[in-house]
């Protein structure tokens, strides 16, 4: 059995990535195409052949016994449709059976990227020997996946460990999903710069205005940078102190672009964490970076289809 390997997929509003996984989380071949995220249904999963194409082109495509897809969200696992924010041409797309009648009838599991890399950070990073984890993706959006019990928990659609979509401000700004105040409006790289800005932070000569940038500034001592990142983490820390309050994970990891600010944004969010995790059950709670880096969602995905087995096996 060690020699069979795992088909995995990524896909994003940027990128379809693809690569042979084996049983250790080495990628032995890899394939991309970008994502004609704003073209219609069809053309985006033609993009989607093309990678499975690619892989399937290997000769060691003969080894794969399955096929794991992370995808942007929403997902619908238990029907197998996904209907990314950032791909409008893809709503309720019946994405697992059109890439099942690619890959000859394989098995297919399809789950949300930030389940996706919470089964990496368990399988290879940093909540690895951790059996109650939250694992977050913070950049353009706000994501996340669950570890309880020693398991990937994904829930019934693939989404279960959302966090970008709990509420942290009862009166704040109107979220895109429909809610108010929500994670993600606050703490995702676009609205920490948004903020920023609003705020008065003036970019330098370059125009940047990303993330990066505001985060940079924040370095050079800028004070309204600083507050946006501040702010920024106040709700990722209240979000992360309900998930722990809710279902006693220990640790929660931390991935994304703007989870590679470093101290700028973990130092204030240990603090506020502080000021949030209050509880006895709670204090004991670390936040650290993520440590999969840019493969965390085929790592992710195909960990999904592995781990899922090794349960199956074990009668789990």
């Amino acid at each position: 059995m060690h020699t069979d390997l795992v088909a995995a997929l990524d896909i994003g509003g940027t990128k379809i990535a693809g690569a042979l996984v084996d049983g250790h989380g080495s990628i032995l071949v890899r394939a991309q195409r970008a994502t004609p995220a704003r073209k219609d249904g069809d053309t985006v999963m033609r993009a989607v052949e093309e990678v499975l194409g690619d892989l399937m082109a290997s000769p060691l495509w003969g080894r794969v016994t399955a096929l794991g897809i992370g995808s942007a969200g929403p997902v619908d696992a238990s029907t197998g449709t996904v209907s990314p924010v950032n791909v409008p041409g893809w709503r309720g797309y019946p994405l697992v059976e059109r890439a099942r009648a690619v890959v000859g009838g394989l098995p297919v599991r399809l789950i949300g990227d930030g389940v996706a890399i919470a089964a990496a950070e368990h399988w290879q990073g940093a909540a690895r020997g951790h059996d109650n984890a939250l694992c977050m993706v913070v950049s353009t959006g706000v994501g996340g996946g669950l570890i309880l019990g020693g398991h990937l928990h994904p829930g019934p659609t693939g989404n279960a460990g959302h966090i970008g979509h709990i509420s942290v401000d009862l009166e704040g700004d109107p979220c895109p999903c429909g809610s108010r105040g929500c994670v993600e409006r606050i703490a995702s790289g676009p609205n920490i710069a948004r903020r920023a800005l609003a705020d008065g932070w003036r970019p330098g000569p370059d125009g940047d205005t990303s993330a990066a940038a505001v985060a940079a500034a924040v370095r050079a001592g800028d004070p309204v940078a600083l507050a946006s990142f501040e702010r920024a983490a106040r709700a990722l820390a209240a979000g992360i102190a309900a998930t722990a309050t809710l279902v006693e994970i220990d640790i929660a990891v931390i991935g994304g672009g703007v989870g590679k600010a470093g101290d700028v944004l973990f130092s204030p969010l240990r603090k506020a964490l502080a000021d949030y995790a209050t509880l006895s059950f709670v204090r004991r709670l670390t936040v650290v970076p993520a440590l999969t880096g840019t493969d965390a969602g085929l790592v992710g995905a195909a960990a999904a289809v592995l781990k899922a087995r090794m349960d199956a096996t074990a009668g789990v």
